[in-house]
């Protein structure tokens, strides 16, 4: 296969994506769904956590409770707003490429939809309210093993850096093709 022959199959895989009705619905469905859900909760939080104790959902083990996180994952780089917003750009233009090279690789567009929505999901609290609103408060039964509290924008991060790993796992990518 010539070079020539490898960009134009290129081409047509990332057109693949960029046609394909079911590719954006997964894409964009997924991240507006995502979106929603956590702009939502983050709402919900507000409206019942802020300045209230934590509720017990399951004691020991699941717990809602209200905190403003000014920094990154973990609570890392605290008050580094405009460096956040700025690789949340950044993010979500690399997503977006990633989608347009997707192929028909379908669970790949998917997983990527998660991501973006928890990328946005926090930018959006980082641009409108200068900190990102986090309300899941896993283990606090054992607070040196799991002490973080975070949101649906951060598990939908987590889960899908973990789907996409173990995907590229198991579908090896395919050159000059687009993967089914």
């Amino acid at each position: 296969m010539t070079d020539q022959d490898l960009q134009q199959a290129n081409v047509s895989c990332a057109r693949a994506a960029c046609c394909s009705t079911l590719a954006w619905m997964l894409f964009l469905g997924t991240t507006v769904l995502g979106l929603a859900v956590d702009l939502w909760t983050k709402v919900l939080a507000v409206q019942h956590l802020k300045g209230a104790p934590p509720i017990q959902f399951i004691p020991g083990w699941l717990h809602f409770t209200f905190t403003e996180n000014q920094g990154a994952v973990f609570g890392i780089g605290q008050g580094k707003r405009v460096l956040f917003i700025a690789v949340s750009v950044a993010a979500v233009i690399f997503l977006t490429y990633l989608f347009a090279q997707s192929g028909r690789q379908r669970i790949y567009q998917l997983i990527l939809g998660m991501l973006l929505a928890g990328v946005l999901g926090n930018m959006w609290d980082r641009i409108w309210l200068g900190h990102v609103r986090d309300m899941i408060h896993a283990l606090p039964r054992w607070p040196n093993f799991f002490p973080w509290i975070f949101n649906v924008a951060d598990s939908l991060l987590c889960v899908g850096v973990f789907l996409m790993i173990a995907y590229s796992l198991v579908q090896p990518r395919k050159r000059a093709s687009c993967a089914t």
